[in-house]
């Protein structure tokens, strides 16, 4: 069965007509009319030329003010004295091209162009450590009405600055940002900082750097090439450095080094164990040194104030070395046989009362030799005389027989008298052969305890000696252990705290 469609009517047909042809002609005019910035932007860069300065009197020159907005301090290198920091640039002035009537454009007073539309200054950084071909942010351009042009683009400024590490790690910088025109001289562009030339409300701080001021100065000057000046505006930046992290890493591990030199100075004087430890000690001011050294700048022109505190602490820690070296040196000389001095003994006295130590056997009283040699030998005669004492009363008590012999030889006829118990007698005969092996043995025996005694003495002489020369290193070992204490002590007060608060006292704000 066939189906039968109906027909469309005459009126519908002729309605979708009317209404296709009224889409196409709304289309039309939509594409015939622009917008209020499109007529604006093809109005004001008719006969337009950016490569031409913006003033209709050629001998009128273009005001541009400068100002920047710091954002951060991204590094600070010591080593290759470069400062490197985030920047809006804010530029400003008037192009006389650039004026409308805002009526004539609803209302429009405030309009963005691309940069690369319209004339700009050609301002520069003067010290930049970079490639200058790198340019600008391709920002656009806030054009006002009456023909002020306001152009922040934003750039990231790597410039030298002498770097002064005098008072490492208590330093204060001050880097400047010298901007100018690089062509145009102040006859054509004059460059004038704004009214607020430097805006700190976005910056971010820095963990290693403290932003303490930031202003700026116009300068005017005449260089070598042209009689005409040349104006710029310059931005000093005062920074100063945050000690917490050097404190820690290496102000505290130096003091204590420094307390273990100090160390050394209870150790006995005849160990050579402080030897070592002081070695040990030097080297490791060493490698603070070098550590300290690759963060600086090669330059001969500052010393840093770290470097002389860890200079000063391991002079005295090779001074400690080798005052250990030579008080075990004397602590040894009395093994020589040698005396003290008597000029040295009096000036130990004196140093042992002061530091509260008992002197014992180097007072000079009993640090002359004859007065020594002299009861030496009062001592000897007195034990020979004991022992020999003319043999006028000596004693033989024979226990075997219980009878007691004594000897009176007080004249050169002996006579001698026994007394026995009731059953012995013993008849002593004076001039027999038994009296005089008797004394034979007798000389014998008291030659022998002469030279025992002697070489008693002789012993006893040297031990003496020893005991002075053991007094003498300590004396002078703890005289060198005071002089070290406050010679540590002053020099790091000095050194890292009142020379660095001198330097801001006086450094700083002669420089501002």
């Amino acid at each position: 069965m066939e189906q039968v469609f109906p027909r469309p009517s005459i009126t519908f047909i002729f309605a979708l007509i009317c209404l296709f042809g009224k889409k196409t002609e709304a289309a039309k005019n939509r594409t015939n009319e622009t917008t209020d910035e499109q007529r604006l932007y093809t109005y004001l860069l008719q006969n337009y030329d950016s490569n031409t300065r913006p003033v209709f009197n050629a001998a009128q020159p273009v005001n541009v003010t400068i100002g920047i907005s710091l954002t951060q301090i991204f590094d600070v290198d010591e080593r290759n004295q470069v400062i490197e920091t985030s920047i809006w640039l804010d530029q400003g002035w008037r192009d006389e091209k650039f004026i409308w009537d805002p009526e004539e454009y609803n209302g429009l007073k405030v309009f963005r162009m691309p940069c690369v539309s319209i004339w700009r200054p050609d301002i520069v950084l003067y010290n930049s450590a970079d490639d200058h071909n790198s340019g600008y942010m391709q920002s656009l351009a806030m054009v006002h009405s009456d023909g002020r042009v306001f152009w922040p683009p934003i750039v990231k400024y790597r410039s030298t600055c002498n770097i002064d590490i005098t008072y490492f790690p208590f330093d204060d910088q001050i880097c400047k940002l010298k901007l100018g025109s690089w062509a145009y001289d102040g006859l054509q562009v004059e460059i004038f900082p704004k009214e607020n030339p430097v805006d700190l409300t976005n910056f971010v701080k820095n963990g290693e750097w403290d932003l303490i001021k930031v202003w700026s100065i116009r300068n005017q000057i005449t260089y070598p090439c042209c009689p005409e000046h040349f104006p710029d505006v310059t931005f000093y930046i005062h920074i100063r450095r945050r000690t917490l992290y050097y404190t820690y890493n290496i102000i505290m591990p130096c003091v204590m080094l420094s307390m273990l030199t100090l160390a050394g100075f209870w150790m006995k004087p005849e160990g050579g164990e402080k030897v070592t430890l002081g070695l040990t000690v030097l080297l490791a001011f060493s490698v603070f040194m070098l550590l300290i050294a690759e963060n600086m700048p090669a330059t001969s022109s500052f010393m840093p104030l770290i470097g002389i505190y860890l200079t000063t602490i391991m002079s005295m820690t090779s001074l400690s070395v080798i005052l250990a070296v030579l008080t075990s040196n004397i602590n040894q000389r009395g093994r020589n046989q040698l005396a003290v001095p008597r000029v040295l003994s009096r000036v130990l006295t004196f140093l042992g009362k002061i530091m509260c130590m008992e002197v014992l056997f180097i007072r000079p009283k009993q640090r002359n030799s004859d007065n020594l040699n002299s009861q030496s030998k009062s001592k000897m005669d007195h034990r020979l005389h004991r022992y020999r004492g003319d043999r006028q009363h000596q004693f033989m008590r024979n226990t075997d027989s219980g009878c007691l012999i004594d000897y009176e030889n007080g004249t050169s006829n002996s006579q001698s008298r026994t007394v026995c118990s009731r059953d012995t007698q013993i008849v002593h005969q004076p001039g027999s052969r038994e009296n005089d092996d008797t004394n034979k043995d007798l000389t014998v025996i008291l030659k022998k305890l002469d030279a025992l005694i002697e070489k008693e003495d002789k012993r006893e002489e040297g031990e003496f000696l020893i005991k002075q020369w053991v007094e003498v290193a300590e004396i002078a070992y703890r005289f060198f252990f005071w002089i070290f204490v406050f010679g540590i002590g002053f020099g790091s007060l000095f050194i890292l705290v009142i020379y660095p608060l001198y330097k801001k006292a006086e450094t700083i704000g002669d420089s501002l």
